[in-house]
C-alpha cells in the first residue's frame, strides 16, 4: 500500500508544475514575448584578446508573431490567459518598461 501512495505522489507532482500561474507571474513571463513581437532584437560584441585577435558576436532574435505582423498587446493578453487562466491585470502599454 505504502509503494502506491509514493508512486500516486511520484507522479502527481510534476504534473503540479504543468498547473497555472498566478496573473502577475504570467505578465513577467509574457513582457517579453510581447517586446520581442514589437521588432527583432539584437546585439553585436567586438574584443581584442592579448595576443592581438579580434572576435566579433553578433545574435538577432526575431519572433514568429513579429513575422506575422501580430499586435504585441494581443500577444501580451493572449499569453497571460493562457497562462494564468485569466486576463492581464493591466494594459501592456501601461507598463513602464514598455518601449514599444
Amino acid at each position: 500500500m505504502r509503494g502506491v501512495v509514493f508512486a500516486l505522489l511520484a507522479l502527481a507532482v510534476p504534473l503540479a508544475a504543468c498547473g497555472p500561474v498566478t496573473v502577475q507571474q504570467a505578465e513577467r513571463q509574457c513582457f517579453e514575448r510581447a517586446r520581442l513581437t514589437a521588432g527583432p532584437r539584437g546585439e553585436v560584441g567586438v574584443g581584442v584578446g592579448s595576443n592581438g585577435r579580434v572576435g566579433t558576436n553578433i545574435e538577432v532574435t526575431v519572433s514568429s508573431d513579429y513575422l506575422a505582423g501580430r499586435d504585441p498587446s494581443d500577444v501580451f493578453n493572449s499569453c497571460v490567459y493562457q497562462k494564468s487562466g485569466q486576463p492581464p491585470s493591466r494594459p501592456l502599454y501601461s507598463f513602464p518598461e514598455w518601449k514599444g
